[in-house]
């Protein structure tokens, strides 16, 4: 699956009035996005790139590359006088922001527009009006776009938020008001929550803005959040190129978005899109933007906010309409027109991403996870699968940046077709080396409410208000994991007897064609009887029999498998001389042992070892580094008090007590660098 082809004619007619070099001020897989297109277009393009990330996948790619400094993102990514040194070190004539970093920051553009080199994205007039939520709404109200009640103004402190809070009634939601992306939100339900919220909030708000003002609407519950791609040029003209349904989240963060939107009638879809464009004619936008509003279940729409650059899902629209996004960007910002008319915007088929992070999904449904990338290899083999990433195999992710590992999308003519082949997708994508969320992506897609259409942005907790503890096994999956955990299992012991094709000794008496197991799976022992015969194993479980058959090449990756008629394609992680045996089936890691009869008998006298009382100590959920450390040895704590905070990837999170107890010792400090597991304080 690709975007719409650049013709030969339309490649050379682009050398004419094109840019001959564009900077990317960005990094990761937003950063070869853009590189992409310049290439398809014949322009040269310059990578920016911190110390950390010398050898990135964007780097390579480049036809040039800059270091603007180390890792961390404000000496960095964010660094201004670097970026524009680079501009002139290369005699750039544009720049793409991608998302994030820079890329709403009117400071930047007019640095840019004072050194004659083209903001590849609006002019700072709409970047501030839009950037700013307080700004934005109210010429929202004016340009006739529904919006949320709210307060108009900053919030000065927390007990000012209390008190507007109160006049507006809870719930509402805090947010900053030169933010995005999650980042700086927080609702509240209720007074003390407010006072917690404006704390985080505004602390979040200073470290990734620069700007720590807040305002407070009322919270919208159980919405759908849906957004409007437009696209304007500077003589006026103005399109929406359809929705993009965004509900399913964590932390206000999107996961999983698909378009179009199953909630939206024509007639709604057209409401909003002409809302759109009014409010981008309202500040005389010119370029791709995103004006995102939330829906409640009456199909009533309120303006939440616009982004002013290309959006992470972006490439969702570009499946359904066959645009190139980042083209009609550069195009504009040449001056041109645009080239399509409002009746010329098709819905053509279904497209869904799933967000791939390095995340933990168990924790939090998902906080992240650090490391190198020990196996890395896309679904790209798959027809309709488009994969956008900006890392390779041998890739490290760290905790200064976004931990995002790629953008999965798939499309088919119908939303059963797509979300068919992101199930097939998800199970061939192979990443190890570091956690990540393909369990959770994978459930969301199968989740009954997901596929009927029933979704808010409540999903994820009203799923799984427990958290999320990876897919439930019926008793029928139960039996096809379990059998192909044993054939894997003699697979692997008949291909060790073999050397070359050939019996390793030749007097090892005639092969075995029948095995009695055990296998252990979640503390249950199984009694199991294997039959082979050539590469079909017949395994049979509590008088059922389970057929499981493949081509049984160790050395892959994946495991493709034929299991009573169905093909399944599963994932060994782990497989030890010990029996134990990790696979992915059904997107979730399960650890099992097979043991031989003799082997299972004498296990039981093996000691087990003793958990960890995790009570009366504080661990480290993810990697990060300490903001704050609220106790000191001698404290009495209450159960649920907040003991320190960790920040990782820009986001604050509170640690707080399992129990009411005393402080024995604090092992962090504010400032501390920690890693996943850490040790952070004891309790007595």
């Amino acid at each position: 699956m690709q975007l719409l082809s650049v013709s030969l004619y339309d490649r050379i007619q682009m050398r004419s009035w094109t840019f001959d070099k564009i900077l990317i001020a960005n990094r990761g897989e937003i950063a070869c996005r853009v590189i992409k297109t310049c290439k398809k277009m014949g322009i040269k393009t310059v990578a920016v790139h911190s110390d950390v990330d010398s050898s990135a996948v964007h780097v390579k790619m480049a036809d040039e590359a800059v270091c603007v400094g180390p890792a961390p993102t404000n000496k960095s990514y964010l660094n201004m006088d670097a970026i524009m040194n680079a501009i002139k070190q290369t005699g750039a004539q544009a720049v793409h922001p991608g998302y994030g970093f820079l890329s709403e920051n009117k400071e930047f553009a007019k640095r840019l527009a004072a050194e004659g080199v083209s903001f590849i994205g609006p002019d700072t007039h709409a970047i501030q009006a839009m950037g700013d939520k307080i700004e934005s709404k109210l010429i929202a109200k004016a340009a006739k776009v529904n919006t949320i009640p709210g307060y108009d103004g900053v919030v000065k402190d927390a007990e000012e938020a209390v008190k507007i809070a109160g006049e507006i009634g809870y719930p509402v939601m805090i947010k900053a008001s030169a933010g995005g992306g999650g980042k700086g939100m927080r609702i509240a339900w209720n007074d003390e929550e407010t006072r917690e919220g404006f704390r985080f909030s505004s602390q979040e708000a200073a470290s990734s803005f620069g700007d720590d003002r807040l305002l407070i609407e009322k919270f919208i519950d159980n919405p759908r959040h849906i957004e409007i791609q437009v696209l304007a040029d500077k003589h006026g003209n103005a399109l929406w190129l359809n929705e993009r349904e965004c509900s399913i989240q964590r932390r206000n963060q999107k996961v999983v978005e698909e378009a179009p939107s199953t909630f939206l009638d024509p007639d709604t879809r057209r409401a909003m899109g002409e809302q759109a464009v009014s409010l981008a004619k309202a500040v005389k936008y010119s370029s791709a933007g995103t004006v995102e509003f939330l829906v409640d279940s009456k199909k009533n729409f309120y303006f939440l906010e616009m982004n002013t650059r290309l959006q992470v899902e972006h490439p969702i629209t570009e499946c359904i309409t066959g645009l190139d996004l980042v083209q009609q960007m550069i195009r504009i910002a040449m001056g041109y027109k645009l080239q399509h008319k409002q009746s010329d915007i098709p819905i053509n088929g279904w497209a869904i991403e799933s967000r791939v992070y390095a995340e933990d999904p168990y924790k939090s449904f998902g906080l992240p996870s650090i490391g190198r990338l020990s196996q890395y290899q896309e679904p790209l083999d798959l027809h309709n699968v488009r994969v956008d990433s900006g890392i390779e195999e041998g890739s490290d992710i760290s905790i200064y940046y976004d931990p995002m590992i790629s953008k999965l999308v798939t499309y088919g003519k119908t939303r059963e077709e797509a979300l068919k082949k992101m199930e097939e997708a998800l199970d061939n994508y192979v990443i190890r080396g570091v956690t990540h969320n393909i369990p959770l992506l994978r459930e969301i897609i199968v989740h009954p409410r997901f596929v009927s259409g029933d979704i808010s942005t409540k999903f994820l907790p009203e799923v799984y208000p427990d958290g999320f503890k990876g897919h439930m096994l019926t008793a029928g999956e139960r039996r096809e994991l379990l059998a192909t955990a044993a054939a894997l299992y003699v697979a692997a012991q008949l291909r060790s007897q073999k050397f070359l094709g050939d019996l390793r000794v030749s007097v090892v008496p005639a092969e075995s064609r029948q095995w009695e197991l055990c296998v252990e799976l979640d503390k249950g022992l199984h009694m199991l009887g294997v039959s082979r015969s050539g590469n079909n194993y017949t395994v049979e479980i509590d008088g059922e029999k389970v057929e499981v058959s493949g081509e049984w090449n160790l050395a892959s990756a994946l495991l493709p498998l034929t299991i009573n008629g169905k093909h399944r394609t599963l994932q060994c992680l782990l497989r030890t001389a010990a029996g134990e045996i990790t696979l992915q089936y059904l997107g979730t890691s399960f650890k099992l042992r097979v043991l031989s009869k003799l082997a299972a008998s004498l296990s039981k006298h093996m000691p087990e070892k003793v958990p960890e009382d995790t009570s009366s100590i504080l661990r480290s959920p993810m990697p990060g580094s300490v903001v704050a450390v609220s106790v000191k040895p001698g404290d009495n704590v209450a159960e649920g008090q907040e003991i320190c905070v960790i920040e990782a990837m820009k986001m604050q999170n509170s640690m707080t007590a399992a129990k009411a107890a005393k402080v024995k010792s604090v092992h962090c400090k504010a400032g501390d660098t920690v890693g996943e597991g850490d040790l952070l304080v004891e309790l007595e």
